[in-house]
């Protein structure tokens, strides 16, 4: 198999002109635009920014002007936008955005792009957050995507959402659905978790025999100061090895070669897919 050339972008809070969601979106699109270049001069293949990317991690507060900043997939500015980079720099392109399924249901969502331009699908974030500071069901409906798995050009294709990286369940789905590379975009504060961030994704990884791209945001975002994103973008091999990382607390573009011949080699070691007793699992998925 090739090796695959990946991306993460993290990126800190832009504001402009204003503070309205779109004028935040216009802000962060335009920083974003010279690391979209940056990664295509670099010869990226496969692309991802963090969790709900053009504007702040709004979740701390119960604010319903938020509800603006979401749009439709694939026929909003975002996605079209996004199309065109991918087409130009033959770049496969993940897209996590807030997304409007109609007036009044709203989605935190992911649309993957192939390198053509071409529009493949989304993913949208399964498990949903309700606790203090991170009132994500206020703004979220949860997904029911059934773990899709896009076939890019590049690679067999998986998104899991930030929250997502605690259930266990839904990295084996991608795995077993046929994932070879998995992105996790996120927005996760320092604090009661952060230890888990270098936890978490390595012991996936090593248990689905894949690679993952974990991307977080960076800084303090006002006025909820709920703490600081801490960066440390990463990506993680199949033995569960982080191969790169990012700064704690700048803007940056990681650029990674994935050797995708681990994924076989690692599987034929480990044979953790043909060991699998899922005739012994049911009382794992009864709901009660």
């Amino acid at each position: 198999m090739p090796k695959i050339r990946g991306g993460l972008i993290q990126m800190g809070l832009k504001r402009s002109s204003g503070d309205t969601p779109a004028e935040i979106a216009k802000a962060m699109l335009e920083a974003h635009v010279p690391l979209i270049e940056k990664a295509g001069e670099a010869g990226v293949q496969v692309l991802c920014f963090q969790e709900v990317f053009t504007q702040p991690y709004f979740c701390p507060s119960q604010d319903s002007k938020w509800y603006a900043a979401a749009e439709p997939i694939p026929d909003g500015p975002t996605t079209k936008l996004m199309q065109g980079f991918a087409k130009k720099h033959a770049m496969v392109i993940v897209v996590p955005i807030y997304e409007e399924a109609m007036t009044g249901v709203y989605y935190n969502t992911a649309a993957v792009i192939d390198a053509d331009g071409t529009y493949l699908g989304k993913y949208r974030k399964t498990h949903i957050p309700q606790v203090a500071g991170f009132w994500e069901k206020f703004f979220f409906k949860p997904g029911a995507s059934g773990y899709p798995v896009f076939e890019t050009r590049y690679c067999k294709l998986g998104v899991y959402i930030c929250y997502d990286r605690h259930f266990p369940e839904g990295w084996r789905a991608l795995a077993l659905n046929g994932a070879e590379y998995i992105v996790n975009p996120s927005a996760t504060v320092a604090g009661l978790s952060e230890y888990l961030w270098k936890l978490e994704q390595p012991a996936a990884a090593a248990a689905n025999g894949v690679y993952i791209g974990a991307i977080n945001r960076v800084g303090k975002e006002g006025p909820w100061n709920i703490g600081e994103f801490y960066g440390q973008s990463y990506f993680v091999n199949p033995r569960g090895q982080i191969e790169a990382v990012a700064s704690r607390g700048e803007d940056e573009l990681l650029v990674h070669d994935l050797d995708f011949d681990m994924i076989r080699e690692v599987r034929d070691t480990w044979q953790f897919f043909r060991d699998r007793r899922p005739e012994t699992y049911a009382p794992l998925v009864m709901i009660e």
